[in-house]
């Protein structure tokens, strides 16, 4: 079995949704396709598509190994690209998205210095908590938090992110303090808009129970609390939080610093989801632009090293 190539089929059918498509992308018949995608689930002993007569969906084991998948391909494309570049020097313009609150803190500061080691490299960077559509409006990568939705893009994971949900203490003091999830409900909560990147709303670990009512494990839930304000700037209800004017479900980058020093509490530390990924995204093409490649390689230096994140808070 050719691996490289096996994983290719994999990822086009799934970004696809069709064997056939797939195979007229790759210019084979979509028998040929099918038995690679055979092939490669006998060989993991595992089932990575459901296939029906109308379409494809991934399983929770094929949604994993297609990121895995996407990023090695990446990965192979890079070191090709590397070869064959030789002492290129980078050049040419990058556009760059990410979210408002993280950008202005981890992805801004970082700009200056990548273009000092790039100088015929130039940058855009777009700060915004909408999700942008890359590909549409001219993009050449996003760091996002949390979630990724779209399986057509590539994402490589820079580093882990853990919420809290954190109020004042007088706000506390005042309204109460939940004891499980679902008392969010009847709390004021500070929420992103609908416009915003938060797609699936709050995550958090909850037990699960057979019949007798005994924990046999845990689950992540996802809720979606409401409240008198909400915003699509995460800074803002940083600060309405910050105010006392509701219960926040904020990252640790953001919020670290003000629970050290008790200007803020968390709630529900028991019921925390794992943390979710911080991640560079880019559309899947052969070869990666040298500047963009760098850019990404910049990203995860800093990002990887863990005095970066206590030194940034």
């Amino acid at each position: 079995m050719d691996k490289l190539k096996v994983f290719e089929s994999f990822v086009s059918v799934a970004q696809k949704g069709s064997l056939t498509a797939a195979a007229v992308a790759e210019g084979v018949a979509p028998a040929i396709m099918g038995r690679r995608l055979d092939s490669l689930e006998a060989h993991l002993g595992v089932k990575l598509l459901v296939r029906t007569t109308r379409r494809i969906t991934l399983t929770h084991e094929g949604t994993a190994f297609l990121e895995d998948c996407q990023r090695l391909l990446a990965e192979v494309a890079n070191a090709e690209a590397s070869v064959s570049a030789g002492g290129l020097k980078a050049s040419g313009h990058l556009r760059i998205t990410a979210p408002a609150g993280f950008g202005r803190r981890h992805v801004a500061p970082l700009v200056p210095k990548f273009h000092s080691m790039h100088p015929d490299v130039t940058v855009s960077l777009n700060l915004s908590d909408r999700v942008v559509d890359l590909a549409a409006e001219g993009f050449d990568c996003a760091v996002r938090v949390g979630d990724l939705p779209d399986s057509s893009l590539v994402s490589v994971r820079m580093a882990d992110n853990r919420r809290l949900c954190v109020a004042t203490p007088e706000f506390l003091k005042r309204y109460g303090t939940p004891q499980t999830p679902h008392d969010l409900m009847r709390f004021r909560c500070l929420t992103l808009s609908s416009d915003a990147s938060q797609t699936r709303g709050w995550a958090f670990r909850a037990p699960t129970s057979a019949k007798g009512g005994e924990v046999v494990g845990h689950e992540v839930i996802h809720l979606r609390p409401s409240g008198p304000m909400d915003c699509s700037d995460g800074q803002v209800l940083h600060d309405w939080c910050m105010a006392g004017y509701g219960i926040a479900w904020r990252s640790t980058w953001e919020v670290e610093a003000e629970v050290s020093s008790g200007q803020l509490v968390t709630v529900l530390d028991e019921f925390a989801a794992p943390p979710n990924g911080i991640y560079t995204i880019f559309s899947q093409r052969k070869h990666l632009p040298l500047r963009l490649r760098l850019w990404i390689d910049f990203l995860k230096d800093h990002y990887g090293q863990a005095t970066y994140w206590s030194a940034a808070t």
